[in-house]
């Protein structure tokens, strides 16, 4: 009954459904992979068919709208002809050209200046418009390239673009020629594109221009679609594949004109493309089918034919399991199945001489972890006896006698760590010769077994150390008559603490249980060291914090007596603050009409309070202002010459500063800057000079940021060095520092006389900077208000000091 089942068993879920299964699967996997590498490679093959030859058709189609704009440009320029410079040969021009290419809906004539003078289309004629097209794009591109080509646009759902030529000769302006596109339509016919395949032309914007009879219509938007983005993104990558606007898979090829940046695509829909491809796929599930029937029935005889061999083998396997090692298994088939019966008998003999020897076996191990178990009481033992004291010379005697003892070695010595120094130092040894460990009571932590025991965390061991001549203990161990030698790092997640060196006088391995015993023992150790050394640091700290507390009471008596000197102070600074306060609101008042570090100068001093009162002083003028601006006020809005005047003052004034000149006044565009005055400088005619060169390249700058808003202004400056009366003008309420003479007339009299861009100075004022300028003396001026010629000259530019040598010889 038993034999029934397994029977039945093995018929349904063992061997027999595997080997069935397994056969079965491997037919299907072939086939499958035979169909699938026979119908991607006819994918791959009729993919690259048909891009290709949708990609030919996409570069004809798109050299032939290159070649058709090429033909257009070529006719337009022959209206641009020099000859043709009146209005009448222009039109006469115009209407053969419209009568010679049906493409051009449009002709334009714009004059130099930008004004339309003749407009002929197929319906009107416009003469003389005068319409304003100076800043259309159509032509000032066509001015900058000579030729130009404009954007597509649609009028009517039509698409149009423009072409710009530019005529011959000096100003003689452009012929703008407006492109009816709907003769793109006949590159894209049925008998180009094909009878599956669909075409079409888009604009840099992804806008339809021209389509094929199956294509989107024209003037659809179709940046959308993932084959247009792709080409019309910054880096311009196309794609093989697509979808069209009903959203179906296509593949998809383009090619792009460069000159008007278009792009040709062709498109053929996927299901369409790839219909053969179903057809291969129902022959290959055929085939499949077919193989699976085959490799069922095949899998079927196979499997019974091995069912009744298994099935004996897997009866006597149970029989052995159960502990029957007489029991013999019988298989006759003459193949693997008997050798492994045979195998399993023979294991049964094994098994039997086996068992008959695990009793011994059991008592060995017995007796071993009895062993351990006292291993284990002699280790508790170590810890409670190393764990009982806090004093640190008192642990490192204890843990190293009971290192000995549990080792049952010759000698143990014990190495603190020193971090600064990085060396290990012998603090402890037990077994060995005193006059032996004097030798080698440091050892440094580089390139020595104690250093490599600590940085792996895990104990070493030489077996025999004379055998190893390069390592640092050998002199001090094999001098003292030991062999084997065993060394465990004393180290927990803070650092390093030390090592511990088991020293045996015979040579061999140290057993792996009493290596283990070893890094419990160094465990416990190392938790006692530090409690000791905590203990340590405690009563340290202890005896610092009494002396602190007593060093916090001294100084708590020295800051009650600080206190009483600090409000003292506070009374005295509340003076000085007061005094100071006073002095900033007099530096406020200054800096109304001088150099912020000129008023700071007067103003932090008693002793220059007197620079202000009347006196006479040579002193250099710098007189400037805008040409042209007494007109831009009349020509413009009140509140652009408002934002020119902040401009202009903004930048004049931080060169005044920076140059420290003091600002006389100024009265819209006229600014007065007075140099050696109220505060004295030896050099203050060079600074006046220097500031001028450098004012000039500034406004300069700036008149040309005013000429692109439309204004035209222009700077001049004038300088003259001469003695002049200075001191304060006004009443109570506000006061200024002026100052009054020929000198301060004679500078604005200069600055009349400059022109835009110029520097006109005194001949006395070039003499003194003459050495560190280029300038040129001009012809004697007579100005107003002078009964005499002024000698002027007028500064190029600014040199910089004369080196020594030049100024010796």
């Amino acid at each position: 009954m038993n034999g029934v089942k397994d029977k039945v068993w093995f018929l349904r879920g063992g061997l027999f459904a595997k080997y069935v299964l397994a056969l079965v699967g491997l037919v299907v996997f072939v086939l499958a992979v035979n169909g699938a590498l026979e119908t991607w490679i006819s994918y791959r093959g009729i993919k690259t068919t048909l891009r290709d030859a949708m990609s030919e058709k996409a570069d004809a189609t798109a050299k032939r709208i290159e070649q058709s704009i090429a033909d257009l440009d070529r006719q337009i320029s022959w209206a641009t002809r020099a000859y043709s410079n009146t209005l009448a040969m222009r039109r006469a021009d115009y209407t053969q050209l419209l009568a010679q290419v049906p493409a051009v809906s449009q002709l334009t004539y714009i004059n130099g200046q930008g004004r339309e003078e003749l407009r002929l289309s197929r319906q009107t004629v416009t003469v003389n418009s005068n319409a304003d097209f100076s800043r259309d794009l159509r032509f000032t591109e066509t001015l900058n390239l000579g030729t130009a080509y404009a954007p597509a646009y649609f009028r009517d759902e039509r698409p149009f673009m423009s072409i710009g030529e530019q005529h011959s000769g000096f100003n003689a302006g452009v012929t703008v020629a407006e492109i009816d596109l709907g003769f793109l339509a006949d590159f894209l016919g049925d008998s180009q594109v094909g009878r599956l395949a669909h075409a079409y032309v888009v604009d840099p914007k992804g806008r339809v221009l021209a389509s094929s009879s199956k294509g989107p219509p024209v003037g659809r938007d179709l940046s959308g679609l993932p084959q247009v983005a792709a080409l019309l993104a910054s880096d311009g990558t196309p794609v093989a594949s697509g979808t069209n606007i009903d959203g179906d898979a296509v593949l998809s090829t383009a090619t792009s004109v460069p000159k008007l940046g278009w792009h040709v695509f062709f498109e053929q829909p996927t299901a369409q493309a790839l219909s053969p491809i179903r057809d291969q796929l129902v022959r290959i599930a055929l085939l499949i089918s077919l193989g699976l029937v085959v490799a069922i029935i095949a899998g079927t005889v196979l499997a019974r034919r091995m069912l009744v061999p298994i099935t004996a083998l897997r009866a006597g396997a149970r029989r052995l399991g159960a502990g029957d090692f007489g029991h013999r298994i019988d298989v006759k088939t003459s193949d693997e199945l008997e050798e492994l019966a045979g195998q399993f008998n023979s294991m049964a003999s094994q098994l039997a001489e086996t068992y008959s020897g695990l009793e011994a076996k059991v008592s060995e191990r017995t007796r071993d972890l009895a062993q351990s178990i006292n291993e284990l009481k002699v280790l508790e033992e170590v810890g409670r006896a190393v764990a009982s004291s806090l004093d640190l010379n008192a642990v490192l005697p204890t843990v190293a006698a009971r290192a000995l003892e549990i080792t049952h070695a010759d000698a143990v010595l014990i190495y603190g760590y020193d971090a600064p120094s990085r060396t290990f130092e012998l603090t402890q040894s037990i077994g060995i010769d005193e006059n032996a460990e004097g030798r080698h009571r440091a050892i440094n932590e580089a390139n020595s077994p104690l250093g490599e025991a600590a940085a792996r965390g895990e104990p070493l061991t030489f077996p025999d150390l004379a055998a190893s001549p390069d390592q640092p203990l050998r002199d001090v161990v094999v001098g003292a008559g030991f062999h084997a030698v065993l060394v465990v790092p004393l180290v927990d997640q803070q650092g390093v603490l030390g090592a511990l060196v088991v020293l045996r006088k015979l040579a061999g391995d140290f057993p792996a249980n009493l290596i283990g015993l070893m890094k419990t023992f160094a465990h416990q150790s190392v938790l006692a060291m530090r409690n000791a050394r905590l203990f340590t640091e405690v009563d340290h700290k202890s005896h610092a914090l009494e002396q602190a507390n007593t060093t916090v009471r001294e100084q708590a008596d020295k800051l009650k007596r600080q206190t009483e000197e600090l409000r003292d102070w506070n009374k005295s600074l509340e003076a000085r603050v007061e005094t100071q306060l006073g002095e900033i609101e007099r530096i406020r008042k200054l800096e109304r009409f001088l150099a912020p570090q000129v008023a700071q100068l007067i103003a932090s001093s008693d002793g220059h309070e007197g620079l202000l009162d009347s006196h006479r002083r040579e002193v250099t003028v710098v007189f400037c202002d805008l040409r042209g601006f007494t007109a831009f006020t009349e020509a413009t809005e009140p509140e652009e010459a408002m934002n020119v005047l902040r401009e202009y003052h903004a930048a004049l004034g931080k060169l005044i500063f920076k140059y420290e000149g003091t600002l006389d006044r100024y009265a819209g565009d006229g600014v007065m800057i007075l140099f050696n005055a109220p505060i004295q400088l030896e050099d203050h005619t060079a600074r006046a000079v220097k500031m001028a060169v450098e004012m000039r390249d500034t406004i300069g700058a700036l008149t040309e940021k005013w000429r692109n808003r439309g204004h035209s202004l222009g700077f001049g400056i004038g300088i003259a060095l001469g003695y002049a009366t200075l001191g304060q003008v006004g009443f109570e309420q506000r006061l200024e520092y002026a100052a009054i003479g020929s000198v301060t007339n004679l500078a604005s009299r200069l600055c009349g006389e400059a022109k835009a861009g110029q520097i006109v100075v005194s001949r006395r004022v070039y003499g003194m900077v003459e050495p560190y300028v280029e300038g040129r003396a001009i012809d004697d001026l007579t100005v107003k208000g002078f009964n005499h010629p002024i000698l002027a000259a007028e500064i190029l530019r600014w040199k910089g000091e004369p080196s020594a040598e030049a100024a010796a010889e």
